[in-house]
């Protein structure tokens, strides 16, 4: 059997750290975190135990890489490069950034020059699809041709213990021999539901923040806005207000089929995935399913599976919502890593490493 600790990982895309907090969770050795935004060090370093690195991808070399798992009997390569590039609205907005394409490029590069024993990818599942499913199809044969076995899932998070509707690729591949993605924990008779997460929160109206709790706190609302919560019944949307609360985009022919916006979720299921503005109440169905305001930075966490005692800023005292929320919908979900961790040390018990 392995020992875990044996195990070195490093981290690319790291963010705050909610993979490389999950992979740590079943024992993995984190070593190390690289990112771009360096305002993520202290929450990467805090919670993880482990080094981070505020570098561009594309000036990481392999060398580099190769020195710091230097003692690392296996090693693990993770690079959940940032998914936005591969969403739907990425193809209909022609300034988006097309420098941000190749990132998955630069880690099949570093794959290639260091030859970790493990890799594993996270991203959203659009990947697949249109005119950039030849940039997964380029990595994968990368892969192949450096003789790893690859696994590609399309994964349900509710399906793994995760209590949002988050549909995420995650590909894992090994050198020493076949490897898949360990079998669902959960089924729809028992997925984990917003009430089982956050029911048990104190309340807190809009603009509130927990007196107990810095990071139960909650965006303020303009008086038309709590009008419209107000106006909002449970597990309903813009579509049941009075037509006087309704905005104009809602009105016309494309704006009618965004039916989530400014909804409530609901106690008895998964919430929605959990995005950067997930405190926002006029941006997706992120409106709490009984109180008059969006979802709270706490909420926002639980339901990504970060614990309470997971550390996002030296100082909370006084928590910059926006940061927070961009923090917390850039990550992979803390659980989701514990799922990919497990994965890994039965495909080593498997083969004797």
């Amino acid at each position: 059997m392995p020992l875990p600790n044996n195990i070195g990982v490093i981290d690319l895309f790291c963010g705050v750290g909610g993979l490389s907090y999950g992979l740590k969770q079943e024992g993995l050795n984190i070593i190390a975190g690289f990112d771009i935004d360096k305002t993520c060090r202290f929450a990467y370093e805090y919670n993880n135990e482990a080094k981070f690195f505020d570098t561009d991808i594309k000036k990481v070399t392999g060398e580099q890489i190769r020195a710091i798992f230097r003692k690392s009997k296996i090693k693990v390569l993770a690079g959940c490069a940032p998914c936005q590039p591969f969403s739907s609205y990425a193809f209909s907005n022609k300034n988006k950034d097309p420098n941000k394409y190749d990132l998955l490029y630069q880690f099949g590069r570093l794959i290639n020059e260091v030859r970790p024993d493990i890799v594993t990818m996270e991203n959203v599942t659009q990947i697949t699809q249109f005119k950039l499913k030849s940039v997964l199809a380029d990595f994968i044969k990368l892969l192949e041709n450096l003789n790893y076995h690859v696994s590609v899932n399309k994964v349900y998070c509710p399906d793994y213990g995760i209590p949002q509707t988050r549909k995420r690729l995650v590909l894992i591949a090994s050198r020493l021999g076949n490897i898949n993605l360990i079998p669902p924990t959960h089924t729809s008779d028992n997925y984990v539901t917003v009430k089982d997460t956050i029911g048990d929160l104190p309340e807190i109206k809009a603009g509130e923040q927990s007196v107990d709790d810095p990071l139960h706190k909650a965006k303020a609302l303009s008086e038309l806005n709590l009008r419209r919560i107000r106006n909002t019944p449970y597990g309903g949307s813009w579509k049941d207000w009075p037509e006087e609360l309704k905005l104009k985009c809602h009105k016309s022919e494309a704006g009618k089929s965004f039916g989530s916006v400014y909804g409530r979720m609901v106690w008895e299921q998964p919430s929605p995935t959990m995005t950067t503005q997930c405190t926002g109440l006029g941006n997706g169905r992120f409106g709490h399913p009984i109180q008059d305001r969006a979802i709270s930075v706490r909420e926002a966490a639980l339901i990504q599976t970060f614990p309470k005692s997971y550390k996002f800023f030296a100082d909370e005292k006084t928590v910059a919502i926006t940061k927070a929320s961009r923090y917390i919908g850039n990550a992979v979900p803390p659980k989701l890593g514990e799922i990919i961790g497990k994965s890994i040390i039965q495909h080593l018990e498997k083969y004797g490493k």
